[in-house]
């Protein structure tokens, strides 16, 4: 079983909420901010949202209960790789904080950005196989197993599939600034490919549940997997075609964000306004 507490008797994981309490005060903080204009409530509320759906998958009481139930595992997997990551994804929080951040701060986040360890991170292909990897390792070699009794395995199972997750996100259909996006038809086909895998896998675990997990209970988890990640990725793929649908002729959008560089320098709200509408 988990170990949740300390010997005092404080739940270790209320650690985890200190980081998730300091990246929601930052975002609000930016939110604030005269320097972020008109920050449209819903990506505040995608932030606050994705923020808790990762958190109560590494808090509270449902990795205790999933402990002994694989349909609440595939919920914890679907809620931290891939629902929280698409909300934090639609919450844009390097479009706010390039709007917020003073000169300085920017300058070295836009050079993190087009960084080359960023351009191979940000690569749907690399994100894909970052995240279906997990997803594989989780639920198919002894991991499985440590996670459900060690929690400092937990978190970092769970953190993997975040991160991963919100990279696979925003490489198809992020809208933050990103110097290395790929082409729209590149994304479609990694979209198309690492949904096939992740519908391959949920099938393995309904014919072949993981060591120690009882027929029904795999069946019934990898129906979560199948029909909850489903529902996920149809969300995506909504959103990618409206990218696609949206995507404006020529490059006068990208133009007008160039201009207004060059006549506002590159780290202020009107810049990062333009590059929010930049094409895709």
């Amino acid at each position: 079983m988990l170990h949740e507490h300390q010997p005092g008797g404080l739940p270790v994981d209320l650690l985890l909420l200190i980081p998730a309490a300091a990246a929601a005060a930052a975002y609000w903080a930016g939110v604030l901010s005269p320097r972020s204009g008109v920050w449209p409530v819903y990506r505040s509320v995608a932030f606050t949202a994705g923020t808790a759906a990762v958190l109560v998958t590494a808090a509270g009481p449902l990795p205790a209960q999933a402990h002994g139930n694989f349909a609440l595992m595939a919920v914890s997997h679907v809620l931290a790789g891939m629902l929280g990551p698409l909300l934090l994804v639609i919450a844009r929080p390097v479009t706010l904080a390039l709007r917020t951040m003073d000169p300085v701060p920017a300058r070295r986040l836009v050079r993190v950005l087009r960084s080359i360890p960023a351009r191979f991170l940000a690569h749907p292909v690399t994100a894909a196989v970052l995240s279906m990897g997990g997803m594989v390792l989780m639920f198919r070699t002894p991991l499985f197993d440590a996670m459900r009794t060690e929690l400092p395995v937990h978190w970092l199972v769970t953190f993997h599939l975040a991160a991963a997750g919100y990279l696979w996100t925003a490489a198809l259909i992020g809208r933050d600034p990103n110097p290395h996006r790929a082409s729209l038809r590149l994304r479609a086909a990694v979209l198309v490919l690492t949904m096939a895998a992740h519908n391959v896998l949920a099938k393995s675990l309904y014919a072949t549940p993981p060591a120690g997990i009882r027929t029904d209970q795999g069946e019934a988890g990898a129906m979560v997997l199948y029909y909850a990640g489903g529902a996920v990725e149809l969300a995506v793929i909504f959103l990618l075609c409206l990218q696609w649908y949206r995507k404006p002729p020529g490059r006068r959008t990208m133009q007008r964000a160039r201009s207004a560089n060059r006549r506002n320098g590159p780290f202020n709200g009107k810049t990062a306004a333009a590059m929010e509408s930049a094409p895709e």
